[in-house]
Order: structure tokens, then sequence, then C-alpha cells
């Protein structure tokens, strides 16, 4: 719902332009996820539940698209997972740290969703549909699941290497300004901007090695 607010000291919210606009382009979606039980169902599982279901649901929309959109501009299909896919399925995970980080007293919730997000990525997405996949193979033609990795040590020890320099600059910020998020303006921009360059970096490298201007491991 949009609409005037008055706030505990009775000042009038009028509603924005921009928040107009934006209620306007969410609305079919905000109909979509109405379905969504209230919290105080259950204890709040099956909202739980369903409200997954439909994340899923757009990540897998969002990931077909992105792979749709890759073979048409004619990516290399390791550069549109870490590009198109990557950005599309990750954009949830990004707002929910920025909330994370805006609502809570310390950066756990903000940094802890993202590892905790990749951890599910990494050990459950691709554990389960490979366990699956082998499961099926075994039982329809006797054969074992076997895939090759193609470029994915490159990608893979890339990353190892840009997210350790990430965690020096946590680690930097924590005994420098006492915690991981915030401090100072200038840190603020000077340590985003270094987090941008290291995604600039993974991103550049690991496509110029999956169309071979680099060699791999």
């Amino acid at each position: 719902m949009l609409g005037p607010t008055i706030d505990e000291e009775n000042t009038y919210d009028d509603v924005t332009g921009k928040e107009a606009f934006i209620h306007f382009l969410s609305i079919g979606w905000n109909v979509i996820f109405a379905f969504i039980p209230p919290r105080r169902y259950c204890h709040g599982w099956p909202a739980f539940f369903i409200a997954l279901g439909m994340i899923g649901g757009c990540t897998a929309i969002v990931g077909e698209v992105a792979n749709l959109l890759g073979c048409v501009i004619y990516l290399r299909q390791a550069v549109t997972a870490i590009t198109l896919v990557a950005l599309g399925t990750s954009l949830p995970d990004t707002f929910a740290s920025k909330i994370a980080a805006e609502n809570s007293d310390n950066a756990d919730s903000a940094i802890g969703n993202i590892t905790g997000s990749n951890s599910v990525n990494v050990f459950l997405g691709l554990g389960l549909p490979w366990t699956m996949a082998c499961i099926y193979r075994k039982q329809t033609t006797g054969e074992d699941y076997a895939v090759p990795s193609g470029t994915l040590a490159y990608s893979v020890m890339l990353f190892l290497m840009t997210a350790v320099v990430c965690f020096i600059i946590l680690a930097v910020r924590r005994c420098t300004f006492g915690g991981e998020l915030g401090g100072p303006k200038a840190a603020q921009i000077v340590s985003a901007v270094i987090l941008i360059l290291l995604w600039s970096l993974y991103i550049t490298f690991s496509t110029l090695q999956a169309y071979e201007f680099i060699e791999g491991f």
C-alpha cells in the first residue's frame, strides 16, 4: 500500500514522485508476493517456505533470461555465468546485505549474509544437483556422471586471491576504524573503489582466459 503517513511526532509525510513511480513499476510483484501468508500463521514456517519458493522461481527466471541474452550476444557460457547470471542471481543478496547493514548494530548480518549465501550456492546448489544427476545416470545407463571443469580452476583460484585481499581490507578497517563497515567518508569511498576494482579484475582476467587470450592453470 502506498499513501501519506504520520509518524509519532505527528509529522505528515506525503508520497514523493519517486516512491509513486517505484510502486507503479513493482505493483505486479506486489500482487504475486501477496500470496505469501502472514508470519503469524504456524510460527512463520508457511511464509518462509513459500517465500523461499518464490525467490527460487525468480532466480530461475533471471538465470534463464541471462543465459538467453548471453547466447544472443555471443558470450561464451563461462563468461555468461560469471557476469550476467551471477549478477542476476546475486541481486537479492545485495539488497538483503544493504538492509542488514542499515538496520543492524554490527556488520555480522551484512557480511554473514554474503558468506552464508555463497556457502549454500557451493555446497547445496552444486552438491544436490550433482548427487541427483549421478544417481539418475547410474540408474538409467549404468555409467558414472562426470563433467570436465573447463576454465573453472583458473576462475576459482583468481576468486580466492581477490577474496583474500577483500578479507585483508576488512581486517584493516576493523583495526583502523573499529569496524568493517562505516568509518570516515573518504575511507568508505576508497574501500568501495578497491572492492569494485577487485571484481573488475576478476571478470576481466576470467574473460580473457575463457577466450584463450591468456593461459590457465
